[in-house]
């Protein structure tokens, strides 16, 4: 009886944490967001996370497929409560700026083999845990540039539920001095038509289509929001800006 009991509970907390269910997301795997793909590597996957990964490039204008939360008013205790986050924040850089020491502790090179500015190193251990609570100690993913034959640690990942209000957001680390964002406005391409990787495409996060209609019309799978909420952290940059960047979290 007992371990039935445990198993449920297991179950229940399972569901809680993966919003998005496995029918929903397939083929839209992002690091902290659709842990149902782990371990999975067929051709479509790798084409979507490609995708995937260069329509997280050229958001510098926000455009309409990406939400931002907005910036508040400082308030009293908000620099302080940042700061430690920072501090803690700088703690886990050292201790995982050889990425051996990040996979030898179940961080994933999200794909590896797809070119891009920073690779994820996500632990899927933990971006089951944001779903619950915010551990700065315990990022989703860890952001490492290409250096040679390496990797360099330059930032950290954290992610919440999509079903946070900024309410929500603001008290795990305050609003007034990070803005994390969301994708929306997605129409995933039917089977067959594909171009997300074209110069100009139709699907995606960098397509023309923007509403459940255009996506209706064109056969598409229309999803007015998809992954989590998510904000990069560069603890080693030398101001407030630099460090809670949005440019930078748009460029990468």
């Amino acid at each position: 009886m007992r371990t039935l009991l445990t198993l449920l509970c297991l179950s229940v907390a399972l569901c809680a944490a993966q919003e998005n269910s496995p029918q929903e997301m397939k083929g839209m795997n992002m690091p902290g967001h659709d842990m149902s793909q782990m371990g999975q590597d067929s051709a479509g996957d790798t084409d979507a996370s490609a995708h995937a990964m260069h329509s997280m490039e050229g958001h510098m204008d926000m455009g309409p497929h990406m939400k931002m939360t907005a910036l508040r008013p400082p308030q009293p205790g908000d620099a302080e409560k940042a700061e430690k986050i920072v501090e803690v924040a700088r703690v886990v850089v050292e201790k995982y700026k050889d990425y051996h020491v990040a996979l030898n502790e179940n961080f994933q090179i999200f794909h590896p083999e797809v070119p891009q500015k920073q690779y994820h190193f996500t632990n899927y251990r933990y971006a089951l845990e944001a779903a619950f609570s915010f551990n700065p100690e315990h990022p989703t993913s860890l952001l490492y540039e290409k250096n040679g034959d390496g990797y360099r640690l330059v930032g950290l990942m954290y992610t919440a539920p999509k079903r946070f209000t900024e309410e929500d957001l603001n008290q795990r680390i305050p609003l007034s001095i990070a803005q994390w964002h969301e994708h929306v406005n997605f129409c995933k391409a039917p089977e067959g038509k594909r171009d997300t990787l074209a110069p100009h495409p139709k699907f995606g996060l960098r397509g023309s289509i923007v509403t459940k209609e255009q996506c209706d019309a064109a056969g598409g799978e229309f999803h007015p929001v998809i992954f989590n909420w998510m904000v990069h952290l560069y603890p080693n940059e030398k101001t407030s800006a630099e460090i809670w960047s949005v440019d930078r979290q748009h460029a990468d």
